[in-house]
């Protein structure tokens, strides 16, 4: 019986939890109205009409209720209504907005638009930290779409993700909600509990949609998309922007309101176009609704992304809160057309004038216990955006999808059609993939273009291998063991390195791999040279650069986070060193230069070796320190955000120990701090400091030795710039003694070029920079460097060009340095 009764109370809560105020909201000519604003008056707690005007109040009570619905561009509208039964109707038709706009002397009067926003301006410090201490409830959805996508891209056969294409090759690729409670305190204190995540397709999936990421604030002077953008209300606004006022009316309480457009006084700058609505005598911000034009944006894919923010007038505090907010955007690349727009509701707010000093913390995000297990019956409460008939429909058919999916037989089947195995594969490689057991075995195949290369101790020179993995994505956990062959023609030896690897959680990410086996190395084990590159050099230009010495090894390494932000880590590695030389003299293009030889400290001794054959087992401890890391608590692991207001900082001991002769031990103390920041609408700037003393180490092996990342081929390849120099000869400044190491640059992210102008339609951020290395063997070595990013055309800005000219004692010399960024597209 009593069971009875537990039954009957939790149907008649979820009754209640259910009780609904909705409907429709139309304009007079039927138009469907969406992304309206409705707000129970007088409280905080409000919703949004979905893409086609459906919206939803949720209360807990019968009774009388006035609603507001808010638009922009129509008149607000306030619906006082006697709730007796739920769900309670009522659909709303909105009537187009009347702006009036008296006349304007053209004089020498000042523009009646300038003249408020530099009210709003001036009162923007005022009207922000009104509501700059808050708990509220946060809503969020997002939805990611595909439209038109080809069959192939650039000859690869593009799948339908399965079955979420359509036909007509468009689907919704991605669709996620998240309801939490949030805690804030400007400018960046945020404390979040997730109490619901939903995934559309993936039962155990759990939203990114966080509020932290969703902090648009124009009352500051720079709204952060990829790039700083300047606030239509910023304190230096007026030399990026003009204004034009093109009406005013009145709200339901009798607000003046100011509509504003918002236009950009040169295209290529970091701006918004569009409108910025201003509420008279307190000139607080009403609502926003403004463009971002991706390349504005430095973002090549995205073509535009709109912003509108609503903000309502309460009574009783007086004050205007932001209760809405919706990003619209637009991107497409190779053919592929995407959609995407994320929506947040903002309600339920308690304002505070101070919160206890323990309330923050570096935790910002954590996810409530079954966070994303919650019924479709709690979604249907608490959702205060209605989902459209699309959003429903995807919802089901990949829940459905994804019960088939799971299934053994589903799995193999799909594995099956990949793992097929054909003949040719032993030359270009092949996979094989058990999905529902989670592992992947892979084999390079006997044509990896990838490991082709060429040098003068190898001559040409290929590899292959085989790896397995198993992974288990709730845990975090994953092993992976590897062995890889590589042959060198012209020497006619094959090496072959074995690793295996464990990682035991995605919580403190602790993780420990082994590997042994013989490798030809570079003399600095950064390998500041890559492959290819030094084959084009060597083959067109006998220009062997890469040194290479002959290893055979076995090494354990072990790590893990102790505490938030700090990373600790230890290397144990007994190797085997031999000296190598030079096999071959062929060349592609023929000319009287001849190669150098393979001792980095005697180019043209053929003979002598850099070091003679000895064994050594070398011990590192180190940590990496970022201060004041934010994170993420995840169900399935922690997500860190290192914290832009602070350096982070690396240290190491190395120990040389056991050597075959003692002259091979030392002792290696070192240390690193890097630095990355944006300085308002200026640009990047960032900064990476190296240093360290060697001790006991007059006689120590070479490639021991501390190794500056140089550059000899005018080619940068290696992404970062703060950790290389772009002139040094490879081995010239090494050293066994004290090192200090300097660089420095800052990318003004079209700061400077996007006033130019002409050179503003390259769209070309310039960067300038330093670099130093210090040694007491040799006088300090500089380099100072300026040069063009974001270089390219369309959405293809892939490029950096930069001219250096290098100092020691006097001038060296000077270049030009082409860089490739592998990440372009996506900057």
């Amino acid at each position: 019986m009593n069971k009875f009764y537990t039954l009957l109370f939790f149907l008649l809560f979820t009754a209640l939890s259910f009780a609904q105020i909705r409907g429709k909201v139309t304009a007079k000519s039927g138009e469907i109205l969406p992304y309206v604003s409705i707000l129970v008056a007088n409280t905080y707690n409000g919703s949004s009409s979905n893409d086609l005007g459906n919206y939803e109040i949720n209360i807990r009570e019968k009774g009388k209720y006035t609603l507001i619905f808010q638009s922009l561009g129509y008149k607000t509208k306030k619906v006082t209504i006697d709730v007796v039964a739920f769900p309670h109707q009522l659909d709303i038709e909105l009537e187009d907005e009347n702006f009036t706009l008296d006349e304007v002397v053209i004089s020498n009067q000042e523009n009646p638009a300038n003249a408020i926003i530099k009210k709003a301006i001036a009162s923007k410090k005022i009207n922000s930290a009104k509501t700059d201490k808050f708990k509220a409830d946060f809503y969020s959805r997002g939805i990611f779409r595909v439209k038109d996508m080809p069959k192939k891209i650039m000859g690869v056969e593009v799948g339908d993700f399965d079955g979420t294409l359509d036909s007509t090759r468009t689907g919704i690729l991605y669709l996620s909600e998240t309801v939490s409670k949030i805690i804030y305190q400007k400018p960046d204190k945020i404390k979040e509990e997730i109490i619901a995540s939903k995934v559309s397709g993936n039962d155990n999936g759990f939203s990114f949609n966080t509020a932290s990421e969703t902090d648009y604030d124009f009352y500051d002077n720079y709204v952060d998309f990829n790039i700083n953008m300047v606030s239509p209300i910023a304190n230096n606004a007026f030399n990026y922007y003009k204004y034009k006022l093109e009406g005013s009316f009145y709200d339901d309480n009798n607000n003046q309101i100011n509509k504003i457009k918002v236009i950009a006084k040169r295209d290529k700058e970091p701006v918004f176009e569009g409108y910025i609505y201003i509420v008279e005598d307190s000139w607080a911000i009403y609502a926003v609704d403004l463009e971002v034009l991706g390349y504005r944006a430095q973002q090549p894919i995205m073509e535009k992304m709109t912003i509108t923010q609503n903000y309502n007038y309460n009574t009783q505090t007086k004050m205007w809160v932001k209760n809405l907010q919706t990003l619209d955007f637009s991107a497409g690349i190779f053919g592929i057309q995407f959609t995407g727009k994320f929506t947040h509701v903002f309600s339920n707010y308690e304002f505070k004038d101070a919160f206890e000093k323990k309330t923050f913390s570096r935790e910002i995000a954590t996810f409530a216990t079954d966070s994303n297990k919650k019924e479709d019956s709690y979604w249907d409460t608490y959702r205060p955006v209605p989902l459209t008939e699309e959003e429903v429909a995807d919802y089901k058919k990949k829940d459905s999808i994804q019960t088939i999916r799971k299934s053994i037989v589903y799995l193999d089947s799909i594995d099956a059609k990949g793992n097929k195995f054909k003949v040719g594969k032993i030359l270009t490689g092949y996979t094989y993939t058990n999905t529902f057991k989670k592992t992947r075995f892979n084999y390079e195949g006997l044509l990896n273009i990838g490991s082709l290369g060429f040098n003068t101790v190898q001559g040409w020179n290929f590899g292959t291998g085989f790896s397995f993995r198993k992974y288990d994505e709730s845990t975090g956990k994953s092993s992976a063991a590897s062995v890889n062959f590589n042959y060198g023609v012209a020497e006619d030896r094959l090496r072959v390195i074995g690793a295996f690897s464990h990682r035991f959680n995605t919580k403190n990410y602790a993780s420990f791999s082994i590997s042994g086996g013989s490798k030809a190395e570079q003399f600095n084990s950064n390998e500041p040279i890559i492959n290819i590159v030094n084959s084009v050099s060597t083959l067109f230009f006998k220009d062997n650069y890469m040194k290479l010495y002959n290893k055979e090894f076995l090494q354990f390494v072990y790590g893990q986070e102790v505490v938030n932000g700090i990373y600790a880590s230890a290397k144990v590695e007994y190797s085997a060193r031999k000296p190598l030389f030079n096999t071959t003299d062929y060349v592609l293009i023929k000319n009287n230069k001849e190669y150098t030889s393979n001792n980095p400290l005697a180019p043209n001794d053929y003979s002598t070796p850099a070091f003679s054959k000895h064994n050594l087992v070398k011990a590192t401890i180190g940590t990496r320190i970022r201060f004041a890391q934010d994170y993420i608590t995840r169900p399935d692991g922690k997500m860190n955000i290192p914290n832009s207001k602070y350096p982070t900082l690396s240290l190491a001991y190395e120990k040389g120990l056991a050597g075959s002769e003692d002259r091979y031990n030392y002792d290696l103390i070192a240390g690193t701090v890097s630095y990355r920041t944006t300085i308002g609408n200026k640009g990047d700037f960032g900064i990476n400091i190296k240093g360290g003393k060697f001790f006991n180490a007059e006689n120590i092996a070479f490639m021991d030795y501390k190794h500056f990342n140089g550059n000899q081929t005018h080619v940068g390849l290696t992404g970062n710039y703060l950790n290389s120099f772009n002139l040094m000869p490879y081995y010239t400044h090494s050293t066994n003694d004290a090192y200090f190491e300097f660089h420095a640059e800052h990318n003004f992210k079209g700061y400077i070029m996007n006033k130019i102008p002409l050179l503003n339609q390259l769209q070309w951020n310039l960067i300038i920079g330093a670099h130093q290395a210090a040694t007491p063997d040799y006088k300090p070595y500089q380099e100072f460097t300026v040069g063009f990013d974001n270089v390219g055309f369309g959405k293809f800005r892939v490029f950096r060009v930069d001219y250096v000219r290098s100092y020691q004692g006097g001038f060296q010399a000077d270049g030009i340095i082409v860089g490739f960024k592998f990440g372009g597209l996506l900057d």
